[in-house]
């Protein structure tokens, strides 16, 4: 159980933490052991740790980043790890962030490895990240691994950013589309298909069957936005929260050509970015790869990174020689993945792998925005156009009467 705990120290200066304990008790003799007064200790219900969260409360990648680096900055110019997390404990109001601090820094009082505090919030820190810090922190070399994971996250936020800003544009006017159209289907098409119909004049066939459309949106208005809103927000719990969601968001998307091949190369990058940045910290190639494995969200490079350690590394085959048994990976990277490992520097090698493919992914999503947003005003205009030849063919017959 976690309890929370202000105290105050023999200067005055308050004190502020969390611990976990089977009582206030155990918290109280722990308080006396560090020769702290205590102030207040109340336990920490389930539901204020998920509000946390729940409100806006997450540990995002520019607080990850902001962590590694000074981190690394502070173990670069001496100062201990303990003196560090204190330093960063001041500096950060963000509750969420202060709370994993804070955890960090009891648990190295107690003396527990540094790596299980973050292994203690999955959702936040990948195996990846909790195996570098491991890894650096059993060699010595936390400065370095800390240097490398923020230049990392940095990356991976910008490739993100990128990605994100190139289908804004696309978003906006699929969105703008989607508004006008509700306008003409709700607002416009019922006035005109009244005007029609008081007139004793019948309008063709298809221009009556897209006036009953319009006039069944203008009368169900409210119905037809609690069903969209309904929608959006189960589709949103359905694709964020749930793995069949996911799953079938993805076999949707791996069906189209052009976004199945940018996908595809975000997973060559992270394979080459993961293994690259495992092997730098010096962790046992087979662990690498697993971990790596886990880390690509392509089905079929997952299985592949599987075989190549479970059936070629673990049963004496070079990397090099497993990989030329898969089919999964492009050849230029096979071809790479051999030489460089003959020649020694597997791990450099496969970070420039990462940064080509980096500059790759941006020119793919540059040609994915450019095939969408064509298809997206062809599809909004045959709509329009369908709805304007809906009016504009009964006005001419009507017209053609006097």
């Amino acid at each position: 159980m976690k309890f929370n705990y202000k105290a105050a120290d023999a200067s005055g200066k308050t004190v502020e933490g969390f611990l976990e304990a089977e009582n206030s008790g155990q918290v109280l003799e722990f308080l006396a052991t560090k020769g702290l007064k205590p102030v207040t200790v109340t336990a920490e219900r389930g539901f204020e740790r998920k509000a946390r969260s729940f409100f806006g409360q997450t540990i995002n990648v520019a607080d990850k980043v902001f962590l590694t680096k000074y981190l690394a900055l502070m173990l670069r110019v001496g100062t201990d790890l303990f003196r560090a997390i204190n330093v960063l404990i001041a500096n950060f109001d963000k509750k969420v962030v202060k709370s994993l601090l804070l955890e960090i820094r009891s648990n190295l009082e107690k003396g527990q490895p540094f790596y299980q505090t973050f292994a203690s919030y999955p959702k936040y820190f990948s195996p990846v990240f909790v195996n570098l810090v491991k890894s650096g922190e059993a060699s010595g070399n936390l400065e370095k691994v800390f240097e490398s994971l923020s230049v990392g996250l940095e990356k991976e936020n910008d490739l993100r950013n990128r990605i994100r800003s190139a289908l804004v544009y696309p978003a906006i006017l699929f969105a703008l589309s989607l508004a006008i159209l509700f306008f003409l289907v709700t607002f416009a098409l019922p006035r005109i298909a009244n005007v029609f119909q008081g007139g004793g004049f019948q309008p063709p066939l298809f221009s009556r069957v897209v006036f009953s459309v319009g006039s069944f949106f203008g009368n169900n208005t409210g119905l037809i936005l609690g069903i969209i809103a309904f929608l959006v927000i189960f589709g949103w719990f359905f694709i964020k929260k749930t793995l069949s969601g996911q799953r079938f968001v993805s076999f949707i998307l791996n069906k189209i050509p052009i976004v199945r091949e940018v996908i595809y190369k975000i997973a060559v990058q992270r394979f080459a970015a993961t293994l690259s940045s495992l092997m730098s910290a010096g962790l046992p190639i087979l662990d690498a790869l697993n971990i790596t494995a886990d880390a690509v969200v392509h089905p079929v490079l997952r299985a592949a990174l599987k075989r190549i350690a479970s059936e070629g590394v673990s049963r004496g085959l070079t990397l090099g020689e497993a990989f030329s048994r898969e089919t999964a990976f492009p050849p230029v990277v096979i071809n790479l993945v051999a030489i460089s490992e003959k020649a020694g520097h597997l791990d450099e090698v496969l970070q420039t792998l990462a940064d080509f493919y980096d500059s790759e992914i941006s020119a793919s999503v540059k040609g994915l925005v450019a095939f969408i947003e064509p298809l997206l005003l062809i599809f909004i205009g045959s709509i329009i156009a369908l709805i304007a030849l809906s009016i504009l063919v009964p006005v001419y017959q009507l017209v053609t009467q006097f």
